[in-house]
């Protein structure tokens, strides 16, 4: 079984060191261009900035090959910037620079709604499958502004939706891979892929009720 890490921009070393805690590290490669997709049986798409990833997605050839393999079922887990590059709608940000969405999640999405990087914090989120909450982390997150049929929600922090599902596309609003727990990532893997070996290693203790500002520089 080999995965990949769409390794154009953001949390890539991170993604990596989460999956190769519970996979052989042979097995998980970064994905640059389209034929780095072949043979894989799921993609990580990480947090970042997304109108760069957006743009190298186009400039490499990765966008219509990677939506053509999503619209056949292929098992990707986005977040943060990876979940605005699959959305079907972006709502316009203050900012502005939207990046053009893949368009395969039925999702919109709003880059930066939380806040600034200041306004970065990290709760607890309730997430399907998981008996105990995440340590979710937060930065520079976008927000759900509409979950479509046939998307559903997964997450919940304080209440709102912060993580969906369609099929075997996951899109998550938060940073599973700068938390230090592998819960996540294993239950993709386990539910898209069938993949069920030993559960990740023991993740870092979180005071879930705090709310803190990490120190990560991804953006969105």
């Amino acid at each position: 079984m080999r995965v990949g890490v769409l390794g154009l921009q953001g949390d890539v070393p991170e993604h990596l060191q989460a999956l190769q805690a519970m996979l052989p590290p042979d097995s998980v490669q970064p994905v640059r261009r389209p034929s780095d997709l072949e043979d894989l049986v799921a993609l990580f798409m990480p947090g970042g900035e997304s109108t760069t990833i957006g743009r190298l997605l186009e400039e490499t050839g990765l966008a219509p090959a990677l939506r053509a393999r999503i619209r056949k079922g292929f098992p990707v887990l986005a977040t943060c910037a990876g979940l605005i590059l699959l959305a079907e709608a972006i709502e316009a940000s203050p900012g502005g620079r939207d990046p053009t969405p893949l368009g395969v999640l039925a999702v919109t999405v709003r880059r930066n709604d939380y806040g600034t990087q200041r306004e970065s914090f990290e709760g607890p989120v309730e997430i399907d499958g998981l008996s105990a909450p995440f340590p979710g982390v937060f930065i520079r997150a976008p927000r759900l502004l509409e979950v479509r049929a046939p998307a559903t929600p997964i997450a919940r922090w304080s209440g709102e939706v912060v993580g969906v599902r369609q099929g075997a596309l996951w899109g998550l609003t938060f940073h599973p891979e700068l938390s230090g727990d592998g819960r996540v990532h294993a239950l993709f893997l386990a539910e898209t892929t069938g993949f069920g070996q030993r559960r990740p290693a023991s993740h870092r203790k979180t005071n879930t009720n705090r709310t803190t500002k990490p120190t990560a520089t991804a953006s969105q």
